[in-house]
């Protein structure tokens, strides 16, 4: 089987788990369904994905929990189910890895848009054009872009959630550049920014934090007040 096409939808919702995987079906991918944690563990022995649709509110073991877990382990790329009324569920869920969230109710048209959003991306990431740069050089540390690795100062490889990578790149593409949230929104997620969309934030912060930054002081990704952030570093590239 194709694993570039095939999706695992993880939701207690027994109609929800039918829709979706019809409505997949019916439009190019193939698609796996699981109950609840231990069905998508079992799921993920047996075949690879491309992509985890991931209910947060799930029996026994939540979507949260699942996701840290599985960040651990795998940068196959998650969009988060949320309830519409809970916006520190989305936040938490940016935090522990996930690449994007859908709130419920939703239209499947739209979850099957960003699925095809992300893996677009996640797709860009992995094949560098020819010539483009293999690794970035910023400060002590490095990103390579062959084998996707961050490269701490000390030597050691951070690991890197497929949305956190993107991030990085496209800063370090643009370097000494001041970048809003709608443009990093859009360079991200193929999208334009709510109001209330505090996810870029959540993004910027958790990539400080493997970046060793001080939170109230950072020096790589810098905060411009009513302006963004900006990537105040040299970067040099190797081809």
């Amino acid at each position: 089987m194709d694993t570039s096409t095939h999706i695992l939808i993880v939701d207690d919702d027994r109609d929800i788990r039918s829709l979706l995987g019809e409505y997949l079906d019916g439009n190019g991918f193939k698609a796996t369904t699981a109950a609840d944690g231990k069905a998508m563990w079992a799921a993920l022995q047996q075949q690879n994905f491309a992509l985890i649709v991931l209910d947060l509110n799930l029996p026994g073991e939540d979507g949260l929990s699942l996701c840290r877990t599985l960040r651990g382990k795998s940068a196959t790329p998650v969009i988060m189910l949320t309830a519409r009324s809970e916006p520190l569920d989305r936040i938490l869920g940016l935090e522990m890895g996930a690449d994007d969230y859908v709130p419920k109710p939703f239209e499947p048209r739209e979850l099957l848009a960003r699925i095809r959003s992300v893996l677009r991306r996640t797709q860009a990431t992995k094949s560098p054009e020819t010539g483009q740069a293999r690794k970035f050089r910023f400060g002590d540390w490095v990103l390579d872009t062959t084998a996707r690795h961050l490269v701490s100062p000390d030597n050691t490889i951070v690991s890197l959630s497929g949305a956190e990578y993107k991030m990085l790149t496209i800063f370090l593409e643009h370097p000494n550049q001041i970048l809003n949230r709608d443009q990093l929104l859009n360079m991200t997620h193929g999208r334009d920014a709510d109001p209330f969309d505090r996810s870029i934030d959540i993004q910027i912060s958790r990539l400080r934090q493997k970046l060793g930054e001080d939170a109230r002081s950072p020096q790589i990704i810098k905060t411009v007040r009513n302006g963004g952030y900006v990537l105040s570093v040299i970067v040099s590239t190797d081809e």
